[in-house]
Order: structure tokens, then C-alpha cells, then sequence
């Protein structure tokens, strides 16, 4: 009896330091749970995960780079947890870090798994079928953009054996009122989704001072620019987004009109822009051919 009772002491402290790693593991997992929000997920996903995204999702919104405040905020997510997910996001890539700003911004894997899931489009699937043709017929490099969060995006490119070297290329993005693709969806796209590119663009011009010789950065302006592209189903350029290139641009509209697809065709000659020219007419009727007519 007196063995047994020596015992009872040992095993009292070996049942409480047992409750006690177990209160240990409950404690670091509260601690890398979110925020102490129920660890269980109905979709059977990993919550710290979802709010990763969460987050990378705030970063895509925003038009440029953004503070860690600012970031932090719009994804409603305390900074110094929102700092830690960015350093797992800069070392896979999805996310880069300027360095004398510190601002963050989107990175080259992400823009990677964005161009591959934009290229799965059934739309640019079929318009970048006939690319290669429509460059060879016309001489001219051609080109497929979609409208992504950063603004008019480059997915496809066919060049030409005199081909003009330019800063432009997959992944490139367009603004909307000096480039001939950013014309075809400020004309094309519903204006909920074009408005904050828009705005951007036009605070940026007026600061600097900027018009072009058909567009001043004015409501009225834009406006008649806006029904002269619907009118023409075709928007150009000559030199202003990148000096001595010519652009025009055409919508591969969908069910409802709205352009899923500007295809574009860029070169130097003088007579790629003519209204009655056979670019325009060729452009014209590769973009109606992949076009869903609409209903009247």
C-alpha cells in the first residue's frame, strides 16, 4: 500500500504536465488561427489560406503599388499579420516589393497564373486561332489584349519579320484613352468596370497638362469619343502612346456587346489607319466573323 501510495504523486505530475502540452498545442493553434475566428471551414478549406487571398485579392484591385497601411486596410486584416502573408507571397513571387518606396505591388507569378487563366478563354482561344493569317495578310503585327484589373492587357502576339522593336509585350498593360485597345473597351465595356482605370487616367492627364489631338481629358470629350468607336466598331491611334507606332483596334464582341477581345494591329505605314483601307477592312472582317451577332 505505501509503494502505491509514493506513486500517486508521480503520476498527478505526469497528468498535469500532459494537460498542459496539451494546453500548449490549443494555445499556438489559436495563435495562427484567424484571429481567433472559428478554425473549422463549411468548404472544408484552410482558413489562414483564405485570408491570404483575401488579401492578394485587395492587392489586384488596387490600380498601382500601395502601402502596407493602405493594403492592410482594404483587406480589413491587421498589418503585422498582413506583412507576414506578403513575405510568403514576395518569396513565391506573386508579389514584389518596390524598394525605395516599400510599396508592394503584383508580382510575375501572379501576372503567370493570371495570363494562363486569361488564355482559357474560349473568346481568345478563337481569336488567336486566326492571328498568325491576319499578320501575314496585312504585314502588320498583330495582337490580342483583354480587359484584366490593371486596365487592357496583353494575352497574344504574332509578329511580323519587320516587326518594330517596342517596350510591348505579354502582360503588357494599355491605358484606355492613348492606346487603340484601351479605345476599343472604354467603347466596349459596361462603364462600371472602366470607371476607376478611367478616372485614373484622366487625374493623371489634367495634372500633367496632357490632350491629344482628337481627345481632351474631359467628360464631353471622351464621350464623343466613346460613340464614334461604336459607330466605327474600330478605334486608332497615330503615335501617341508610343511615338512613330500606328495602332487600330477592333472588339470581338460577346451576347450582350460588350468586347471580350480587342484585336490589334500595329505598325509604321502611312496607310494601315486609311478609312477605306484593306487593314481596316480586314480587321473589320476577322473581328465580325468571331463576334456573337446580337439579337434585335
Amino acid at each position: 500500500m505505501g509503494g502505491i501510495g509514493r506513486g500517486r504523486p508521480v503520476e498527478g505530475k505526469a497528468r498535469q504536465r500532459r494537460l498542459q502540452k496539451n494546453d500548449d498545442v490549443k494555445q499556438v493553434a489559436h495563435e495562427e488561427s484567424d484571429d481567433g475566428a472559428p478554425e473549422g471551414n463549411a468548404r472544408g478549406g484552410i482558413q489562414a489560406l483564405d485570408a491570404a487571398l483575401t488579401l492578394l485579392r485587395a492587392l489586384a484591385v488596387f490600380p498601382d503599388a500601395v502601402s502596407l497601411t493602405d493594403l492592410a486596410r482594404a483587406a480589413n486584416m491587421p498589418a503585422s499579420k498582413a506583412h507576414r502573408y506578403l513575405a510568403s507571397f514576395v518569396h513565391a513571387g506573386l508579389v514584389v516589393q518596390r524598394e525605395r518606396s516599400g510599396r508592394y505591388d503584383l508580382g510575375p507569378s501572379a501576372a503567370e497564373i493570371g495570363l494562363a487563366a486569361l488564355g482559357r478563354n474560349d473568346f481568345v482561344n478563337r481569336s488567336a486561332d486566326g492571328l498568325e493569317e491576319l499578320s501575314s495578310a496585312t504585314g502588320l503585327t498583330a495582337l490580342l489584349t483583354v480587359w484584366g484589373n490593371q486596365g487592357a492587357t496583353v494575352v497574344r502576339w504574332e509578329r511580323t519579320t519587320s516587326f518594330t522593336i517596342t517596350s510591348l509585350g505579354l502582360g503588357s498593360t494599355l491605358p484606355l484613352l492613348s492606346s487603340a485597345s484601351g479605345r476599343v473597351f472604354l467603347a466596349f465595356m459596361p462603364r462600371r468596370l472602366t470607371a476607376a482605370r478611367l478616372r485614373l487616367e484622366v487625374e493623371r492627364a489634367l495634372e500633367a497638362g496632357i490632350s491629344w489631338p482628337d481627345l481632351d481629358p474631359t467628360p464631353e470629350s471622351i464621350d464623343r469619343l466613346i460613340a464614334q468607336v461604336r459607330t466605327d466598331r474600330v478605334a486608332q491611334v497615330d503615335g501617341r502612346f508610343i511615338p512613330g507606332l500606328k495602332a487600330i483596334s477592333a472588339p470581338v464582341t460577346n451576347w450582350q456587346g460588350d468586347a471580350e477581345v480587342a484585336v490589334t494591329l500595329i505598325g509604321t505605314r502611312d496607310d494601315m489607319l486609311a478609312v477605306d483601307g484593306s487593314v481596316r477592312r480586314q480587321l473589320l472582317d476577322y473581328t465580325s466573323r468571331l463576334s456573337i451577332p446580337q439579337e434585335v
